[in-house]
């Protein structure tokens, strides 16, 4: 009896709540689709992130499992509230409260249980498509391998149960301690509003309008962690103020018969409004701090997979790229290897110079935008002292200008299909990163660097920028390039080898060369001495700090796959938790919404007695469901911006990624809102067709 008494009460669950278990069960099929990367993963062959990609995975997983503890938890409390007195009577008519707990108990564990079935069955569909983005990823095909493993199945449905686990935990004991008289009046209590200091508490709603103010204005210019942290702090605080301020303000102008009250349903909408805000103040809180982590998370992600889709492929323009520290090396024993591993179509080994002198250098750290002032005198002068020491103490440049001649460069450039330069005897030429063209456009405004014979005679004959290997190999950052018989004057300071191949390397490639070159390569930086400045600081890495490539053997296809695992390693557990947490934000609304439609029948009824009709109350229905979704989601988007415009900011500068700042944040936005319109679509029309219970009105 008791459990077809709870079979019953799950189908009325599920069909009163079907946001809700629509939700579980897309939670339940992604933990499926994301568990199978951890133990169905095709491409751990190919992945050279050591485990990387599994271990983010892991770690989303224990944020997904939280907020789906937290969302359930919210729900079993939530319909327990609003069937308290249907559990009221079922006391009335002799059922204990241990049978009651247990009956309540195994209509979650049914509603569980086929959410979580349907959810897998899903999850089997998502992780095929999963698969089919990651191998696309790295260019690959990909053909449909449906399998089920074990661990797959178990480790889903461990973390779907420890959801349940957590939140049902709690369920007996609140049982226990409730009587038949707190049971037929929980419902009651839930609906009232208590307005006790509303003009005192209105003022939270300018002050935390004004803190965020305070938050934009100087969140870009924090000096320390410290002050971050605490503005970080105080804008949680404000979120959950927010709420407490904008009720009360609502409240207090209604009591004052403000104008606004008195146009079309504007009270019954203020009413309404600020009811629902005050008995939901601290999670509307908590849904705009979910929201807020949402668009964070999705913003990032889109910066990581941007820079994958837009520069990844010109961060490694040749084949194969081979550094050596030691300038004389010939390169014959790798030659030799490569000619039995790939087919070479030109293997050409060359010479980055030096004159021993740091001018290039400094200008670079006195005038890219990436070290501000941090070289620089008070009064805007190079602070040399500060130049040297960072030049020997860090691999940022190589200690001393590297240079390359005008007959080794056009060579490269025909290996890469760029056009040949040309240079008169007295110029020199400067090839840059391509994020850097802009900020070096005045450079030769203000060097004049050395001829053949040491008279400062070559000024800049033009600035070039497509993508050439600045990471260490032909410089970092930069390369200055001279007429060959200027270089008759400097020292040889490292040796490059690069190849053009035809068709692509094998993967693994790069492992090869590396076990082959252990023992030349080991130790990269060699003492020098003040005589000789080509065996002293010669390998560096550039200005780089979100995505370093400090690599000695650089192979195309062996990076590009390193790439695109450490980029997915970052955006899919960040899209995992960022569209979890969406949802379980947004079921939350819809549901507290959908189970007050059943009392807001009553209230539109009387409208419709007034005189409104039935696409009246529909247009008021759907501005009393816009102002309650749209409140936390412009306030998620207002705290969100300022982070993300910052952030964003700093990756262009950094990456050269040829996208405006915001434009990661307007996506994540259309993403957001795309998945908020489903739900706000799904919630009006169940609201509207419980509020008109499907009958037509005059």
């Amino acid at each position: 009896m008791l459990s077809k008494l709870a079979f019953r009460n799950m189908k009325r669950s599920a069909r009163d709540y079907l946001i809700y278990l629509l939700t579980m069960t897309l939670v339940s099929a992604l933990m499926y689709t994301f568990n199978s990367l951890l133990f169905q993963n095709d491409l751990k062959a190919y992945w050279n992130t050591e485990g990387m990609l599994e271990a983010m995975v892991a770690l989303a997983t224990i944020f997904i499992v939280l907020i789906t503890a937290w969302l359930i938890a919210y729900m079993v409390r939530f319909m327990m509230e609003k069937r308290s007195a249907e559990f009221g009577i079922y006391l009335l008519l002799g059922m204990k409260k241990n049978t009651l707990a247990k009956l309540y108990l195994r209509e979650n564990i049914l509603l569980g249980i086929l959410s979580l079935m349907t959810g897998m069955s899903f999850g089997i569909l998502f992780q095929q498509i999963l698969m089919a983005v990651l191998f696309s990823m790295l260019r690959m095909d990909y053909h449909l391998h449906i399998a089920l493993h074990p661990g797959t199945i178990l480790m889903t449905t461990l973390s779907y149960g420890a959801c349940y686990l957590f939140a049902l935990s709690r369920c007996r004991r609140k049982f226990k301690k409730m009587n038949i008289r707190d049971l037929m009046e929980a419902g009651r209590r839930n609906e009232e509003i208590k307005e006790r200091h509303e003009t005192i508490k209105q003022l939270l709603l300018p002050l935390s309008i004004l803190f965020i103010f305070l938050f934009w204005t100087f969140f870009g210019s924090l000096a320390t962690n410290g002050d971050t942290i605490l503005f970080i702090i105080g804008l949680v605080v404000t979120i959950y103020l927010f709420y407490i301020g904008l009720s009360a303000r609502i409240i207090c102008y209604v009591r004052k018969g403000g104008k606004m009250i008195y146009q079309e349903q504007n009270l019954f909408l203020l009413r309404q409004f600020s009811s629902k805000v005050r008995t939901m103040q601290f999670t509307m809180g908590t849904l705009t701090a979910l929201f807020t982590l949402t668009l964070m998370g999705s913003s990032f992600a889109l910066m990581f997979s941007s820079w994958q889709n837009t520069l990844s492929d010109h961060k490694f323009p040749f084949d194969i790229l081979l550094y050596s520290p030691d300038p004389a090396d010939d390169f014959a024993k790798e030659i030799q290897f490569l000619e039995k591993s790939v087919s070479v179509q030109d293997a050409y080994p060359y010479r980055i110079y030096t004159d021993g002198d740091d001018q290039v250098n400094a200008w670079m750290l006195t005038h890219l935008t990436f070290w501000g002032t941090m070289y620089q005198n008070p009064d805007g002068s190079p602070d040399m002292t500060g130049i040297r020491q960072m030049l020997e103490n860090e691999s940022r440049y190589c200690t001393y200008d590297t240079y390359m001649g005008l007959s080794d460069y056009n060579h490269l450039r025909r290996m890469l299909g760029y056009d040949e330069i040309t240079l008169s005897g007295k110029e020199y030429a400067l090839q840059v990163k391509p994020r850097l063209e802009k900020e070096v456009q005045h450079i030769g405004d203000d060097l004049i660097l050395a001829g053949a014979d040491g008279s400062p005679s070559l000024s800049c004959g033009g600035i070039y920028a497509e993508p050439f290997s600045q990471d260490g190999h032909n410089g970092g950052d930069y390369i200055v390039i001279v007429p060959d018989r200027v270089l008759s004057r400097m020292y040889p300071y490292y040796s490059e080898l690069a190849l053009d191949i035809e068709g692509s390397a094998p993967l693994g490639l790069r492992d090869k060369l590396s076990e082959l070159r252990y023992d030349k390569t080991n130790d990269l930086m060699f003492e020098g001495n003040d005589e000789c400045p080509a065996l002293k600081g010669n390998r560096c890495y550039g200005s780089d700090i979100i995505f370093v490539f400090n690599t000695v053997n650089e192979v195309k296809e062996d990076l590009r796959t390193s790439l695109a695992s450490l980029i997915a390693s970052l955006t899919i557990p960040l899209f995992y938790i960022g569209l979890v947490f969406l949802c379980a934000a947004v079921t939350v609304l819809s549901v507290q919404q959908l189970s007050d439609s059943a009392a807001c029948r009553f209230r539109y009824d009387i409208l419709s007695k007034l005189g409104l009709k039935e696409a009246e109350i529909h247009r008021l229905i759907l501005k009393q469901l816009a102002a309650y979704y749209l409140c936390p989601a412009l306030l998620a988007i207002l705290i969100s911006g300022k982070m993300m415009l910052f952030a964003g900011e700093r990756f262009v500068m950094a990456t050269g990624v040829p996208l405006s700042p915001g434009s990661f944040f307007l996506r994540s936005i259309a993403l957001f809102f795309g998945i908020y319109l489903v739900y706000f679509a799904v919630t009006y029309i169940s609201f509207c067709r419980n509020v008109t219970g499907g009958e037509s009105r005059s």
